[in-house]
């Protein structure tokens, strides 16, 4: 097995200033200056991780470019595009839509980095020179619509990489799995209307953004049933999400069929995580890896590709992404994690029945979703 691993240490300049977690620093308001939660810190562990346990070594690295103009606009307007643009000049650098999203000076090349990234991680396991990828990239992605920038996002970075290959690839069915603790709905709203693109997101209710990722939200026209949202309660732990994988991610992929599994691969729903409530460890995180290689192997020849996302705890987050990546390599001895026993031993992190009561309004749902266009209603 053959994994693709990309990185660059640029990815740890992208500049989101002295923010006080997401608010900009205001002596008026008593906000001082500290860090944005959206820094290099769990990025740059992981990667030093990786390479201090040796599974660099098991890994094939990937170079990622910088996305064109031609390329971003297959999901982006051009205002946003040229906003971006413009505000790079500023001296200062800008924001890349919501006021919470700071970029430095220059950040569209960096942004460019990220979303190009994925469009290389993606093209390499299409093409067969790898057979799964990650792509550790920053800024993350998943919350950017198409006219604006979002949550931390610059650009949506999986949604782009999306479209590239289906446009240079002819791969038609895309499914995509997010399992950020935060609501994918830049990806959902990119695809909405779009029944060869399935868009499951697992995550921790209205935790953000706090108007979107109901169960009601489900496509519209010949996408109506291809966006499935489960929004897990808060204080969900690893019994919740494995359920979650039976009874919907499982189901749902199986009914789609796709060609391609594109994976949106957040660790903020960690136990300890500073935006987040829920409880997962890395062996949930392993755990669920594993489940998707065994889907992308029944229906898509193992091609499966993740985009980093989120995650903002330093300490812990490196030890959940290094457990995806081991298992995306096939390592038969993983690190261990010395923070498991304390974490994974919380109560309340097996299923519990209003999770239960959850999952039972979204299984209906699955009756919606045919293989690819040509099975459709």
């Amino acid at each position: 097995m053959a994994t693709g691993y990309l990185y660059h240490e640029l990815f740890g300049w992208h500049d989101t200033g002295t923010n006080a977690g997401l608010l900009p620093a205001d002596h008026r308001a008593g906000i001082q200056p500290l860090q944005h939660f959206e820094n290099a810190e769990t990025k740059r562990r992981i990667h030093e991780l990786v390479v201090v346990s040796g599974v660099i070594d098991q890994l094939t690295r990937l170079e990622p470019r910088k996305a064109t103009d031609e390329e971003i606009l297959l999901v982006h307007t051009e205002e946003h595009l040229a906003r971006i643009a413009a505000e790079s000049e500023q001296p200062k650098g800008g924001d890349s839509g919501d006021g919470l999203s700071p970029f430095g000076p220059g950040g569209i090349e960096i942004g460019r980095l990220a979303a190009g990234g994925m469009i290389e991680a993606t093209t390499a396991v299409v093409e067969g020179r790898v057979d799964n990828a990650y792509a550790l990239i920053r800024p993350p992605g998943h919350h950017a619509e198409p006219a604006t920038g979002r949550g931390f996002c610059m650009f949506a970075n999986l949604a782009i990489a999306a479209r590239a290959i289906r446009r240079t690839h002819g791969v038609e069915r895309i499914a995509v799995i997010d399992w950020d603790v935060h609501h994918g709905n830049g990806t959902q709203k990119t695809f909405w209307e779009d029944r060869d693109t399935l868009t499951i997101s697992l995550h921790q209710d209205r935790v953000f953004p706090p108007d979107s990722g109901f169960i009601t939200e489900r496509g519209e026209g010949a996408g109506f049933g291809y966006a499935l949202n489960v929004p897990l309660p808060p204080g969900t732990g690893s019994g919740g999400y494995l359920s979650a994988f039976d009874r919907v991610v499982g189901p749902a992929i199986d009914r789609f069929r796709p060609d391609l599994i594109l994976v949106a691969s957040g660790f903020d729903a960690n136990a300890t995580d500073p935006l987040s409530r829920q409880g997962l460890t890395s062996s949930t995180y392993r755990t669920m890896t594993e489940r998707l290689l065994d889907l992308a192997a029944t229906h898509c020849d193992g091609r499966l590709a993740m985009s980093h996302e989120g995650g903002y705890n330093p300490v812990y987050v490196p030890f959940c992404g290094l457990a995806v990546i081991e298992a995306l390599a096939g390592v038969t001895e993983p690190l261990a994690d010395p923070y498991e026993p304390i974490f994974g031993a919380m109560a309340g992190l097996e299923l519990q029945p209003h999770q239960t009561a959850l999952l039972d309004q979204v299984v209906p749902l699955l009756d919606d979703i045919h293989a690819g266009a040509s099975a459709g209603a």
